[in-house]
């Protein structure tokens, strides 16, 4: 890839951002209060295993706070953090969470917590937040910002995805920039300028998933942070999720074709290639979360209410449909023992 050019882009999206953030910060404020929520809930104040950690919605003055469910009542009792996120990923060794910080002009940051969900570290981000995984020992975290746009429609958008060490000196994140890891398709290299890379999914601390973009292509590609590569597997997939026992992806993919994105859910299985697409009529723009290994859950917007989200489940062999699992609720994550 070429790195000067990526690095003029760079430059001019961050003069474009300016405008942006504040657009991105007024919204929230806006859906922040949006909203009446009662409030039932009991202090959050650690990550446990055999819960579901989530952002908080539905407004009142918890809106956009890390909270928590127990997997086996997931409708029953929750807890609420005092920490808010945009995005949010947990192992019981500690939390991730993408935000925004709304201050006379808004910037963005990564913030990382332990399993008693105190700060461990904070690092800049690179603009709105979007996408952001733990391994799964928790060592390693991805985040994935927009630096332009704030969808991942059409090509007028670029991503900063970064591999980061939890902890660790701030240089390391300067080697983990994925969209400057060499990309192969079918073994020739790709040096176009508007590769952008998102959507990590890890299957240990060297390996992971991505999606990988340039013009109107959206790789699977798969990744290795000790090689630093990238090499694309199928073209099609977007926000790759591998399942528990390794064995498939679930991803998003477009299937309205041109103009404005229809995001369906679909399941890849590595062993075959076949490809099940999952029966949920609502456009799902969103990186799904492996409950088990038979159950995705995901966001979902309500249409009635900006700013509101709900967690849905849907059986990952398309044999029923979508169901309501948390209501008021954003970026699920499983938290295994």
């Amino acid at each position: 890839m070429d790195v000067t050019g990526r690095g003029l882009i760079v430059a001019i999206a961050a003069v474009a951002l300016l405008g942006g953030a504040t657009a991105y910060g007024a919204v929230a404020f806006a859906q922040s209060r949006a909203l009446p929520a009662d409030d039932t809930s009991t202090p959050m104040t650690s990550v446990e295993a055999g819960t579901i950690v989530f952002r908080q919605t539905g407004g009142g003055a918890k809106h956009g706070f890390v909270a928590s469910v127990a997997v086996d009542d997931p409708a029953g009792p929750r807890a609420v953090s005092t920490t808010p996120c945009d995005r949010v990923d947990a192992t019981t060794a500690g939390v991730v969470c993408l935000r925004a910080d709304l201050g006379i002009s808004t910037t963005f940051e990564t913030l990382f917590l332990d399993g008693r969900l105190d700060e461990v570290d904070r690092r800049p981000l690179a603009g709105i937040p979007s996408r952001t995984r733990l391994s799964p020992d928790g060592r390693l975290a991805a985040t994935t910002s927009f630096i332009t746009g704030h969808a991942y429609a059409g090509t007028d958008f670029s991503t900063s995805t970064v591999i980061v060490e939890v902890g660790s000196a701030p240089e390391v994140a300067d080697s983990g920039e994925l969209e400057l890891f060499p990309l192969r398709v079918d073994g020739a290299l790709v040096t176009a300028a508007d590769l952008n890379v998102w959507g990590v999914t890890f299957v240990d601390d060297r390996r992971f998933y991505a999606t990988a973009a340039s013009g109107d292509h959206r790789w699977l590609v798969e990744g290795d942070l000790v090689d630093r590569t990238l090499t694309a597997l199928r073209d099609g997939v977007e926000c790759p999720s591998l399942s528990p026992d390794g064995t498939r992806i679930a991803f998003k993919q477009n299937r309205a074709g041109a103009g404005q994105p229809d995001w369906a859910l679909a399941v890849l299985d590595l062993r075959d290639g076949d490809v099940v697409v999952l029966p949920e009529p609502a456009s799902v723009d969103d990186q799904a979360e492996w409950l088990d290994d038979d159950t995705l859950l995901y966001g979902r917007s309500r249409a009635s209410a900006p700013g509101d989200t709900d967690v849905y489940e849907i059986a990952a062999d398309a044999t029923s449909g979508p169901g309501l699992l948390i209501e008021h609720a954003w970026s699920p994550a499983v938290v295994r023992s």
